[in-house]
């Protein structure tokens, strides 16, 4: 019995870092009220869930829109760059992606989504996210960052 827990045990660890794609048209078969909620995730449940370690940020704008201004706790991969830079991200976390608003960030997301990763858009967007990290804010949560992990580079 134990030799059987041991080998369930490491089957689902090995699980755990596989991803299982999803086929278009049966994503939208199935596609129901419960599904558009979870698709979507707000800043405030983004930064709790960055800072624990247990989802990362992905920026999908272009470099230089990234370069203007960014959230120090996002890796930048712009939109047309993720299909050949997948293996950057990790398959055992939730990967959220962001945008000013949300657009281009729901159409990484559904790509994401298609490759079998476990991922949200930010639905209230960078900008958002940016001005709710003001002052006291941004003050509490680089600190709740920097107590569970290191920043991404």
């Amino acid at each position: 019995m134990k030799k059987f827990l041991s080998l369930l045990a490491l089957g689902t660890l090995l699980c755990a870092n596989e991803l299982t794609p999803r086929d278009f048209d049966t994503y939208l078969k199935s596609f129901d009220l419960q599904e558009r909620k979870n698709m979507k995730i707000r800043t405030v449940d983004m930064l709790t869930l960055v800072e624990r370690g247990e989802a990362v940020l992905i920026d999908i704008r272009f470099a230089k829109e990234f370069a203007a201004w960014q959230m120090p706790f996002a890796k930048n991969i712009p939109l047309p760059e993720l299909p050949n830079r997948l293996n950057e991200l990790p398959k055992d976390k939730l990967i959220i992606t962001a945008c000013p608003h949300n657009d281009r960030a729901n159409l990484a997301r559904m790509y994401l989504t298609m490759k079998g990763y476990n991922a949200k858009y930010l639905s209230d967007g960078l900008l958002k996210t940016a001005d709710y990290l003001r002052g006291e804010n941004a003050s509490e949560f680089i600190d709740g960052l920097e107590m569970f992990q290191t920043p991404l580079k």
